[in-house]
C-alpha cells in the first residue's frame, strides 16, 4: 500500500488509495459473518448476505472483462468468444455463481480473488489503455470511466453490507473512530 507521501498524483494515484479504502473492510466483513449467517436475508425478494458478496466479486469480474481483462477460467470455464454471447455468458454464469455459493470460505476467496484481479488490472493498465473508449452498457465511454464504476458499485454494496450485519447484531470488524464512540484507553 502507498503512503501519503509516496502516493501518485492524480487518478493514477488516486484510484489505487481509494481501492484500498474499500478493499480492507470488504474483506473485513466477509469475514465477520458467521456462516450460519450467510442465507439471512431482509426479505424473500432481497439478496442473501452470500448473494450479496457474489453480486459484488462477479460484477468486478465482469465489468474487468469487458474492458478487457478475461474472467478467470476458475470460476467462469469457457465463455463464448465475444459480443453479445459473452456478456450473457458471464451473467448466466454470475447468476448460477449467486446461486451456488454459499461457503464462507469459498466466498470470502471469490471476493479476494476479484478484488486482486481489479488492482492488478489497474496497475497494469497503460494511461493510452485508461483513455481508450469503449462501448459500455448502451454509451460511449472510457476503460478509465469503467474502473470508476467498478470503484462505485463496490462502495455501493458496502452500505448494504454494513446494514446486514447491524440489523443482524454483529459487531463492525473496525473500531469506530469517532472520540465519542472510542473505548476507553
Amino acid at each position: 500500500m502507498t503512503t501519503p507521501t509516496s502516493r501518485i498524483e492524480g487518478f493514477r494515484g488516486e484510484f489505487p488509495w481509494e481501492l484500498e479504502i474499500v478493499t480492507r473492510p470488504s474483506v473485513a466483513l466477509a469475514e465477520a459473518i458467521p456462516r450460519e449467517q450467510y442465507g439471512w436475508r431482509p426479505e424473500a425478494r432481497i439478496r442473501s448476505v452470500s448473494e450479496v458478496f457474489v453480486h459484488v466479486a462477479t460484477g468486478n469480474f465482469m465489468l474487468l472483462d469487458m474492458v478487457g481483462v478475461a474472467a478467470p477460467a476458475d470460476p467462469y470455464g469457457r465463455l463464448p468468444a465475444q459480443g453479445r454471447e459473452r456478456f450473457v455468458g458471464l451473467i448466466d454464469r454470475n447468476d448460477e455463481l449467486a446461486a451456488s455459493v454459499r461457503e464462507k470460505d469459498a466466498l470470502v476467496s471469490l471476493l479476494k480473488q476479484s478484488l486482486e484481479a481489479l488492482s492488478q488490472a489497474f496497475t497494469e493498465a497503460s494511461e493510452s489503455e485508461l483513455d481508450r473508449g469503449l462501448h459500455f452498457l448502451g454509451e460511449e465511454t472510457t476503460v478509465g470511466r469503467v474502473f470508476l464504476r467498478l470503484l462505485a458499485h463496490n462502495h455501493e454494496h458496502m452500505g448494504q453490507r454494513i446494514a446486514y450485519l447491524r440489523v443482524n447484531g454483529i459487531a463492525l470488524p473496525w473500531p469506530d473512530g469517532r472520540p465519542d464512540r472510542r473505548a476507553p484507553s
